[in-house]
């Protein structure tokens, strides 16, 4: 990474904080593919809530598990859930976040 690159990306993160919008989207690219999702038991739903399934996440050297949990609603928004995709030969891991 640059270094103007990496002042950016500085610049930008403290424009969140400030704006009081952070948004943790990371983003991971490995090249080692996710285990097949387990089934998860999904609660009956909650009033200002909505269901964030489980997926597997990547901690720096293996696939683990995270399960699901409750979102607090956001009005005038959707859950976009955890996902991973192919690309080029490599797993691209979007994290969940609300659009």
């Amino acid at each position: 990474m640059s270094m103007k690159t990496a002042v950016f990306c500085v610049a930008v993160g403290v424009g969140a904080i400030a704006s009081g919008s952070v948004s943790a989207r990371a983003i991971v690219d490995i090249d080692v593919a996710p285990p097949a999702p387990r089934e998860e038991v999904v609660p009956p739903p909650r009033v200002g809530f909505v269901w964030a399934s489980g997926f597997w996440n990547w901690d720096g050297h293996k696939h683990v598990w995270k399960a699901g949990h409750w979102e607090h609603e956001r009005a005038g928004h959707h859950w976009v859930s955890d996902r991973w995709d192919q690309r080029d030969g490599h797993w691209h891991h979007e994290a969940g976040h609300w659009d």
